[in-house]
């Protein structure tokens, strides 16, 4: 644990440079003393780290050194290898730099270590991409990458739900959500997302913008779709379901799979009753449609009789 947490007091030094003693007690979460005995043990090992006195001063390195990465264990280096995906790299215009990243990694590896590593990518493949579909568009994507990592605003032309709109977003980082990819954007006050394959035509600008300080794009993503699924679902619905009607519902999103878990046991006809969340008439009609005759919906009224009306215009067209 301890030579563990040597090498990472090196690698901070080297990528943050100045730390006092209390932010690297902070980091590693023990004392400031032991922070002591750990920078006195890494002079004697011969590390270059030197202490500036004063209300600034810290702990740093001499300027120049570098640590090679000798001190990752197996499953550190495995980590790193997993954690590169060949297809979303390719999409954000970096497969070239990802794979140049590896073989670097890989080189900077002792040679026990690099059998492990390099063992990751015959064993494991990361597919993000759901059945029966097709990766999103993205040929926007690698200009949008770009614009975030220089922080210069783009102009873009989006298909929304109400048409085609034109907009100056400020781009703070891009995501990956089941295969497909947004971009989060600012838009005056307002941070919004916007999905890649819906943007028409695209301009990165020369002009640049302050990124909001504390803005955490993980945060942020998991609020937003919190929240984003909290106000899809404006009512529910009661069915009553067969088993297999019932595994079918658990594939129709995670809140009507989550109420679709908590069915009782079937009556004498293999049925139960269920009580999900809909996000309208026609998007649960069109959901409930594909349950076929193993599923019957018995309220709202107003749903039922949408259902009804489909399934005799489909009768009708089929008679």
């Amino acid at each position: 644990m301890r030579a563990s947490r040597l090498l990472s007091i090196l690698m901070l030094l080297q990528t943050r440079g100045r730390m006092s003693a209390e932010a690297l007690a902070a980091e590693f979460e023990v004392s400031v003393r032991t922070i002591y005995r750990d920078i006195d043990e890494l002079s004697a090992a011969g590390a270059p780290v030197y202490a500036e006195r004063g209300r600034s001063g810290g702990f740093q390195l001499l300027d120049g050194y570098r640590t090679r990465l000798t001190g990752l264990t197996d499953a550190e280096a495995e980590t790193l290898f997993l954690g590169g995906l060949g297809g979303p790299a390719a999409q954000l215009g970096l497969s070239g730099a990802l794979a140049n990243a590896q073989l670097k990694l890989l080189a900077a590896l002792p040679p026990e270590r690099q059998q492990a590593a390099e063992r990751i990518g015959q064993r494991f493949h990361l597919d993000p991409i759901g059945w029966y579909r097709n990766p999103d568009e993205a040929r926007n994507l690698p200009s949008i990458a770009q614009a975030v990592w220089r922080e210069r605003r783009v102009r873009m032309r989006y298909e929304s739900w109400k048409g085609l709109v034109e907009r100056e977003v400020e781009p703070l980082g891009v995501v990956m959500k089941g295969g497909d990819w947004y971009v989060v954007g600012r838009v005056g006050e307002d941070v919004r997302t916007y999905r890649v394959s819906n943007i028409e035509a695209l301009e990165v600008t020369d002009e640049g913008f302050e990124r909001p300080k504390g803005f955490d794009l993980e945060a942020w993503w998991a609020e937003s779709a919190r929240r984003f699924e909290a106000e899809l679902y404006t009512a529910e619905a009661r069915l009553r379901v067969t088993a297999s009607g019932l595994k079918r519902l658990r594939g129709l999103g995670a809140a009507v799979a989550a109420a679709a878990a908590g069915a009782g046991e079937p009556d004498r006809d293999g049925f139960v009753v269920v009580t999900v969340p809909i996000e309208s008439l026609d998007h649960a009609a069109n959901d409930f449609l594909r349950l076929g005759a193993e599923a019957e919906v018995l309220e709202p009224p107003a749903l039922r009789a949408r259902m009804a009306e489909r399934t005799a215009a489909m009768a009708a067209l089929y008679s």
